[in-house]
């Protein structure tokens, strides 16, 4: 029973470090790994599956967030927004790749839920990136 508690705990620092919010999934990650308590790949699955459901999450929130795009306090233009729009459009679904890049990633998913990006590809793309990552730590972790 706490062997399950861990990895949920697991599940939820990963989500949350998808998020705007300062979480470190990648040493929770590598500390239960050298524990040699936990199986790998049920930390590779709870970590990416907590980590992308973050990333589902900024790009819903990006894309409700349009809602209030008319109102005096939003800090983008409606002309800033139509430009933001075509550059992603043109480059910025390979962008969702980087996701997994601290600071940088969780705004690019909220960009694209502002930006409406097809949730398929969407999902696809942050998929690949984040359970990439995730293995790669695994991997390094591997070698201490």
């Amino acid at each position: 029973m706490l062997i399950l508690l861990s990895y949920f705990k697991l599940l939820i620092i990963s989500f949350l470090a998808a998020t705007i919010l300062p979480f470190s999934s990648e040493v929770v990650l590598a500390t239960m790994y050298l524990s040699n308590s936990f199986e790998k790949y049920f930390l590779l699955i709870f970590a990416s599956i907590g980590n992308i459901l973050g990333s589902v999450t900024n790009w819903y929130v990006g894309k409700k967030i349009t809602l209030f795009q008319n109102r005096k306090w939003f800090p983008v233009s409606s002309e800033q927004m139509e430009r933001s729009q075509k550059y992603f459009q043109k480059y910025g679904l390979w962008s969702l790749l980087l996701s997994w890049v601290p600071i940088i990633g969780d705004p690019l998913t909220l960009l694209a839920g502002v930006l409406k990006v097809r949730f398929s590809i969407f999902i696809l793309l942050v998929s690949i990136s984040k359970i990439s990552r995730y293995f790669f730590i695994l991997y390094l972790a591997s070698f201490v």
